[in-house]
């Protein structure tokens, strides 16, 4: 399961709604190569689903990843910070072993 803050819930909404996609756009979750640990996080808006896509719902939020970037994704929970020490969405992934200074990329 992928869950989401309450926080980042109204930030996806408030994204989605400016951005004027319908409600047959879900988030889509993945984790790619790249970045100073080694592993980065990504976030958009999908509408299509793939074959081995894990799809998710938690909080009226649909989140869809592929079976890969799942394993390292396993209970994670998406954040959304809007403090002084830095704007934007960040994960909470209890999966990863560490994480650069930037909290862009991790490790397992």
């Amino acid at each position: 399961m992928i869950f989401i803050s309450e926080k980042a819930k109204e930030k996806v909404a408030l994204l989605k709604q400016g951005s004027g996609l319908g409600d047959d756009y879900f988030l889509r979750v993945s984790v790619v190569g790249g970045g100073c640990s080694g592993l980065s996080y990504k976030l958009d808006f999908d509408n299509e689903t793939q074959p081995n896509d894990q799809v998710f719902e938690d909080q009226g939020v649909k989140m869809v990843t592929d079976l890969k970037s799942f394993l390292y994704l396993c209970d994670t929970t998406l954040e959304f910070s809007d403090g002084l020490n830095g704007k934007g969405f960040h994960f909470v992934n209890p999966n990863a072993s560490r994480s650069c200074g930037c909290g862009d990329s991790f490790a397992v």
